[in-house]
């Protein structure tokens, strides 16, 4: 997988930017596979600007969803359908029409699971896919130990995570759902470009067991070193625990700038 050190959240979000953007000129209508949390919207904060400014077309874009909360109403200020819409489709000017996710609140929540898989395959697969990753190692909720062939299931939250996600819901933890429908990381590997981003020293540990360390469940994130285009975008502190960063640094430098990442 390539690597990317940058000197910042900023500098990171504006690199993933550029590829979308590019990927957009190329195929106006790609599906952008995108994450909720802090750490990618400095990319949605970077894109936005790009659309803004004409830089590029968003108006064919379409725009997939990693994960969502079971039993959440949609309009739920804190379902991730809602946070999205605010957080990316709004900004970008796209209309819910163009817009795919699991639906949390179905009766069989494992046939909206299956349903959403067929869903992505039915739309041409992702495109590119924005990944957070968790101190843990998780992508999307696929905790450590998840199969790295799973498929969109449902998850059962851990306690810690209901404790941070807790915030969200007023401080709250009883708001907090139990369960999540989450793409699979056998899904998720079925994206054309998968870009992780990450950024602060509490990513650092994680970041170099899902780069430079074995392929293995205990780290979901290590996957991603099975993809034929795989990039990790990490600032100097997420980057800290690298070995081969002195490495990194150079073969991205010495990249061609046309072939982007």
């Amino acid at each position: 997988m390539e690597v990317v050190i940058v000197p910042d959240a900023r500098a990171g979000g504006e690199i993933v930017a550029e590829a979308i953007a590019r990927l957009l000129r190329r195929t106006p209508d790609a599906l952008l596979g995108v994450a909720t949390g802090s750490t990618p919207l400095p990319v949605y904060e970077a894109l936005a600007a790009r659309a803004g400014a004409g830089a590029v077309d968003v108006s064919r874009a379409r725009i997939a969803q990693l994960d969502e909360y079971v039993g959440l109403p949609a309009e739920h200020p804190q379902s991730y359908r809602s946070v999205l819409r605010r957080e990316v489709l709004e900004p970008l000017g796209i209309g819910m029409d163009a817009f795919l996710g699991p639906d949390g609140t179905a009766e069989d929540v494992q046939a909206a699971c299956e349903a959403y898989d067929k869903a992505l395959a039915d739309a041409g697969s992702v495109d590119l896919q924005l990944l957070g990753i968790g101190t843990d190692g998780h992508i999307g909720f696929n905790e450590p130990c998840s199969s790295l062939a799973s498929r969109t299931r449902i998850k059962t939250l851990t306690e810690q995570t209901r404790v941070d996600n807790a915030r969200f819901f007023g401080g709250d933890i009883g708001q907090v759902p139990h369960h999540v429908i989450t793409q699979g990381i056998g899904t998720i590997l079925e994206a054309r470009h998968l870009v992780l981003l990450a950024t602060g020293e509490g990513k650092a540990e994680a970041v170099a067991a899902t780069v430079e360390g074995p392929v293995a469940a205990v780290c979901p994130a290590s996957a991603l070193q099975l993809h034929p285009h795989a990039t990790v975008v990490v600032d100097e502190a997420a980057a800290s625990e690298l070995k081969l960063a002195d490495y990194f640094r150079h073969a991205y430098a010495g990249k061609p700038e046309w072939q982007g990442i």
